[in-house]
């Protein structure tokens, strides 16, 4: 561990700058999922607990440096103060002098940071102003350390600096997935694309031993060993690209499980008529929608001998039924070996998040990230300028 955490601080009487990630999903004024909020109660209670005052540092939305009323954090106070169990003060404009008046166990949440266009230029001269509002500065916010922002990265050079209990966590799953893991390792990677999981395979490649593949990139290796793909999603014009993949995967002795039958349909709508068929035999009229039973059996079979699994996009068109049978069936049974000890189940990115959830088996992987950009960057083998910050101050 090369950043400090919590537990590194003095935090009796001290007003402490913490990065948060707030940015919840709102429909019609109301909060539609605070996942978010809840699990920065922790590193927001401790502070608090411990003598300290957090003085909360977030965004909403994309204001793109303008101030739009819209995106206040003036309308998560009433959220904030019911899931910290008191009182949130709102300020638009900060100042030491103003936070100095307020009780020492006082939680003060600041005006979006990202009405000033500052934020995102990581502007010198803001963080050195956010530096003046705190005594610590701890970021909780790994969900935004692959932003080189001024309340992200800047402000950890002028105070003394440590990690959150979120992005403790966060830090610690992840380095315990990929930095020093228990062999054997398998990741999954599925999505849309391959285009988009090029630096991510490239980087797995060497560290893991075997990479199960899903999703429509899975369509675009079929077609890069000859296998006709019908009307499947499918980057036809990267089919070298895949068959570098598939040979760098050989040189680096690494596994690359492709599926050994899909699931197959006419059309891309719930409940439509489909197929099982083995993966090289997709009808022309026919598009590929979902693994087939055979490949779920396998990946089980993986999954019994592995002792560390990284999960990244799920394993076919998981938003409509019945085409979220493979994705499903196999988190739950990642799932199920997690819960009984036998494997470190680490998943993050939006659509892993939401498939894991769906199928039921979120609670009982190890642990399941949030963080989305940066998770997938972090897993890109990427220097997150957040994290790189802590390390600098520590």
């Amino acid at each position: 561990m090369t950043w400090k955490t919590l537990d590194a601080m003095d935090l009796a009487g001290k007003r402490v700058l913490t990065r948060v990630d707030i940015n919840v999903p709102m429909k019609d004024g109301a909060i539609t999922d605070a996942t978010r909020i809840e699990r920065i109660v922790p590193t927001i209670a401790e502070i608090v607990a411990k003598g300290g005052s957090p003085i909360l540092l977030a965004h909403f939305g994309r204001p793109k440096g303008q101030v739009v009323p819209e995106l206040s954090l003036k309308q998560l106070v009433p959220a904030l103060s019911q899931h910290f169990g008191q009182d949130v003060i709102f300020v638009e404009r900060p100042s030491r002098d103003f936070i100095d008046t307020q009780p020492a166990n006082a939680i003060i949440l600041v005006e979006n940071t990202r009405f000033s266009a500052m934020e995102e230029a990581n502007d010198p001269k803001m963080a050195q102003f956010l530096a003046t509002l705190g005594d610590i500065y701890c970021n909780d916010a790994f969900s935004a350390a692959h932003r080189a922002h001024a309340s992200t990265a800047g402000v950890a050079a002028h105070l003394p600096s440590c990690a959150g209990r979120l992005m403790q966590a966060e830090l610690t799953a992840l380095e315990a997935a990929l930095s020093h893991p228990e062999h054997p390792v398998v990741a999954v990677v599925g999505g849309a694309k391959v285009s988009t999981k090029i630096e991510l395979l490239a980087n797995l490649i060497p560290k893991v031993d075997q990479i199960i593949i899903g999703g429509g990139m899975a369509n675009t290796f079929l077609a890069a060993q000859g296998h006709n793909v019908g009307k499947s999603l499918c980057e036809h014009d990267l089919l070298d690209l895949a068959r570098e993949i598939i040979a760098q995967a050989i040189a680096g002795k690494c596994a690359l499980i492709l599926p050994k039958d899909v699931v197959s349909a006419t059309e891309f709508a719930a409940n439509a008529p489909h197929t099982i068929h083995a993966a090289s035999a997709c009808p022309s009229d026919m598009m590929i929608l979902d693994a087939g039973p055979q490949s779920v059996e396998q990946i089980k079979s993986i999954l019994d001998d592995a002792k560390t699994l990284v999960w990244n996009g799920p394993l076919g068109a998981f938003e409509i039924e019945p085409f979220n049978m493979a994705t499903d069936a196999a988190a739950l049974y990642a799932a199920t070996l997690s819960k009984a000890g036998k494997l470190r189940s680490v998943a993050g990115g939006g659509d892993t998040v939401a498939a894991l959830n769906i199928s039921g088996a979120a609670d009982d992987f190890t642990y399941i990230s949030t963080a989305g950009g940066a998770f997938l960057e972090w897993l890109e083998g990427k220097t997150l300028p957040g994290v790189a910050a802590l390390e600098a101050s520590a």
